[in-house]
């Protein structure tokens, strides 16, 4: 079981929050020493995390209705899958980054070995339609801007669209999104686009993970913008895969969804998708890979990254994470201590 307070000391916890109090613009300094790499995708995959989803009023996980309202636990997690060599990068909020730049900074001070160099970080840019909130399909940009994530040096941005017939909020959602491209486009800032088709029940929206709505939907959100070069897929995984790969040339990257708890049905899903075609070429996950029931984030971490890297079959995915279940417990408070 992964404990938290264990990983995260509690002196690093404190200075987080007295980096904020008395040197408002570490994060940004932080950020711009960071090495970025040369290349977004070396081997043309892609293996990021996904943690933007507290700033849509999202912290369930399980049964657990406030796990990822958690800030420390939260950012433990994500801390530690960022020790994986086999994690490209974040895709998060400007807060979580800032969080994350500031403990690069601190480790480059302390000279110990920095988290963010060579990472690819993405700006989470819309936020607005928040979980349960009449005005949830109108999801407008209200994270930073594309010249915003230029200007700290990220590596490109993320953009939400879930699109429900019946809400005209979708199509004002749709209409940002389009804008957001041809911003990005305009300095050279790839796009990671994730179009959902949802349908409204009684419980929110929910996610229609159909082949024929998946591919309808890659080919709309294929052409928003002025132009598609810079564009990556976030798509979810369903039967049929091979359909939605078909539908579009672009790069796509498999999503996780809600966490299952075990790693195993995750890691099937992402294996089948490797297989469903050329187009499919990595993860953009986040809950499934920090709250895995009883496994450590890294060892998922290490699993996902070894079947989109190094094309391992699920089975050796899941027997690697016994290697790396617990390594490096003591990374950070060998640095952070007192």
């Amino acid at each position: 079981m992964f404990i938290s307070r264990e990983f995260l000391p509690d002196s690093l916890l404190a200075r987080l929050t007295d980096v904020r109090v008395n040197d408002a613009e570490y994060s940004w300094r932080a950020a711009q020493a960071r090495v970025k790499r040369t290349k977004m995708a070396p081997d043309g995959k892609l293996n990021i995390l996904a943690a933007d989803h507290p700033a849509r009023r999202v912290t369930k996980v399980g049964d657990d209705g406030l796990a990822m309202a958690d800030r420390r636990d939260y950012l433990a997690r994500i801390l530690r899958v960022l020790l994986s060599e086999r994690v490209d990068g974040v895709m998060a909020t400007m807060d979580i980054l800032e969080d994350l730049l500031t403990v690069d900074g601190l480790l480059k001070e302390r000279g110990a070995a920095p988290l963010l160099d060579g990472k690819v970080l993405l700006g989470s840019l819309n936020r607005g339609g928040l979980a349960g909130a009449c005005w949830e399909m109108d999801d407008p940009v209200t994270g930073p801007t594309s010249a915003a994530c230029a200007a700290w040096r990220l590596d490109g941005t993320k953009l939400l669209l879930r699109v429900e017939d019946g809400e005209a909020g979708s199509l004002k959602t749709m209409l940002d999104c389009a804008k957001a491209v041809t911003e990005a486009n305009a300095l050279g800032l790839p796009t990671f686009l994730e179009p959902l088709p949802v349908t409204k029940t009684e419980k929110g929206y929910v996610v229609v993970k159909t082949k024929e709505a998946l591919a309808k939907l890659a080919g709309v959100a294929s052409a928003l913008g002025d132009s598609s070069r810079l564009m990556w897929l976030k798509l979810p995984y369903c039967e049929g895969y091979e359909t939605v790969a078909n539908a579009t040339t672009l790069p796509i990257l498999l999503l996780g969804g809600e966490s299952a708890g075990d790693p195993s049905p995750f890691l099937r899903q992402l294996g089948a998708a490797m297989q469903a075609g050329p187009s499919v070429r990595g993860a953009l996950v986040g809950r499934n890979v920090l709250y895995p029931g009883a496994e450590d984030p890294l060892a998922m971490a290490e699993g996902a990254g070894g079947i989109v890297h190094e094309g391992w079959t699920v089975e050796k995915a899941l027997e690697s994470m016994a290697a790396a279940r617990g390594r490096e417990m003591d990374r950070l408070s060998r640095v952070f201590a007192g």
